[in-house]
């Protein structure tokens, strides 16, 4: 029988406190008034959660577009709650530490997990460097791909981490390897309620593809773009920008966004696949993108986050002619939504100082 969203869990703990329904509301006033910024913003969410209403506000990241405000049933976030809880398998009384912001839905999603699954969830500040006890046992645990990066030598007592927010880097990847616990890339959005698919990065999973959750089904459209079909979290198919190989009707691989494609002298490119091919071969930070060209339509621009625009000229020995960078531009720092995500266009918009 699939709970309500208005119970809460018997084994449910927060920071190591058992909370009824009753005594969450209070503690949720206490976090509000008396609360870091981060506790704030759990106080509020945790509110919202409790009171009358069957629907809560969440905010997008903005990472493809304006921010903005969506309605998110209570029902279908305890329903997604689910979908992860048998998926990786967690039990009533597991231990979760909670190190995201609480803005978004991944944050939100921890909280809602915990309170449906009957988690103990312990919460930390969500820093780029978070500050857990690294000896203690975790069964689960959700980070951004810059917080898994700076505690790479902290996961051996967490059992199962997801990392989502941002692409997960090839260099990254390689470091996860010989990592006890076991790590898995989520691919999801606010309008999915967080992952609806997710794939192992580590423990002999080179060839893994994302693999959805139950009661998700997927296809795509004339473009390629994946189509999710997810009825208890949405009440409409959602048409997605990213472009995908369908390797069974559970699985697929994301080769791109739509709305990177670059279009040069009438070859399609795919920013994602180029830049696979140069990780490794720079060091610093960068990312493929398009700009205007009176005879290509578009051609492509390589940015880097560096103070300079140098390169060894081997560095494209492998990319195909129209892979090739035209231009190489370089800031000090990307320009990056609160999760962490690369904004391509308004760093690129800040280069060009155009708008």
């Amino acid at each position: 029988m699939t709970p309500k969203f208005d119970k809460i869990h018997l084994k449910f703990k927060l920071n190591g406190i058992h909370y009824n329904h009753e005594e969450l509301k209070e503690i949720a006033y206490s976090l509000v008034k008396e609360g870091d910024d981060y506790e704030q913003v759990i106080g509020n969410f945790l509110l919202d959660w409790i009171d009358d209403k069957d629907h809560v506000l969440v905010n997008t990241s903005g990472s493809t577009g304006l921010p903005k405000t969506i309605m998110l049933k209570k029902q279908a976030m305890v329903n997604s709650a689910i979908m992860t809880g048998d998926f990786f398998g967690l039990q009533p009384g597991d231990k979760a530490l909670h190190c995201l912001p609480s803005q978004y839905i991944a944050g939100k999603m921890m909280l809602v997990r915990a309170m449906i699954l009957g988690l103990e969830l312990d919460l930390v500040s969500p820093s780029t460097i978070p500050a857990y006890d690294n000896l203690k046992h975790y069964d689960f645990c959700a980070m951004i791909p810059l917080q898994l990066k700076n505690s790479l030598q902290r996961l051996a007592h967490i059992k199962t981490l997801i990392v989502g927010g941002a692409s997960v880097s090839k260099v990254l990847k390689s470091k996860l390897y010989n990592v006890k616990a076991k790590v898995f890339e989520t691919y999801g959005m606010t309008e999915t309620v967080s992952h609806i698919a997710v794939r192992q990065l580590n423990r002999n999973s080179d060839n893994a593809h994302f693999q959805v959750l139950r009661d998700i089904q997927i296809s795509t459209d004339d473009r390629s773009c994946l189509i999710i079909d997810a009825k208890k979290l949405s009440d409409e198919k959602i048409i997605t920008n990213d472009i995908v190989e369908m390797i069974s009707k559970t699985e697929f691989d994301i080769i791109g966004r739509f709305d990177n494609m670059i279009n040069s002298g009438g070859v399609k490119l795919f920013p994602e696949l180029i830049e696979a091919k140069l990780q490794g071969k720079i060091e610093t930070r960068f990312f493929i993108t398009s700009e205007a060209d009176k005879d290509l339509g578009q051609k492509v621009v390589l940015v880097l986050e560096s103070d300079s625009n140098m390169l060894e000229p081997s560095v494209f020995e492998n990319l195909k002619k129209f892979e090739v960078p035209k231009s190489v531009y370089h800031i000090s720092k990307f320009i990056q939504t609160e999760t962490g995500k690369l904004q391509r266009q308004k760093t690129l918009e800040a280069i060009l100082g155009t708008s």
